[in-house]
């Protein structure tokens, strides 16, 4: 590759990055002059806390996934952390640490 070669590159890459930039400030500026940028909706539901405390529940437009902890429930990242930590010989470390 020539140093011709590199100079065209760069150049075709400068255009499309700046068409690119102008594009986003074109359709910002278009949005904003119109209001419809401010006029999207905006959902304004209650959320509904769930009864049991160990229940979590991720709802979206198509699916609804309930997860179910168990009672005294410890993530994995935890535990590791704990037993890690163990190792550094602080009495305090482990599952007496709060």
């Amino acid at each position: 590759m020539t140093l011709k070669d590199v100079m065209k590159w760069r150049t075709r890459m400068s255009i499309v990055y700046a068409a690119g930039v102008w594009t986003v400030i074109g359709s910002y500026a278009y949005f904003k002059y119109t209001g419809r940028l401010d006029g999207w909706p905006v959902k304004s539901g209650e959320v509904q806390e769930p009864e049991d405390p160990n229940q979590v529940v991720y709802e979206t437009a198509h699916s609804k996934t309930v997860i179910i902890y168990k009672k005294d429930f410890v993530p994995y990242t935890t535990r590791i952390y704990n037993f890690i930590k163990s190792f550094s010989g602080d009495s305090r470390s482990g599952d007496n640490a709060k």
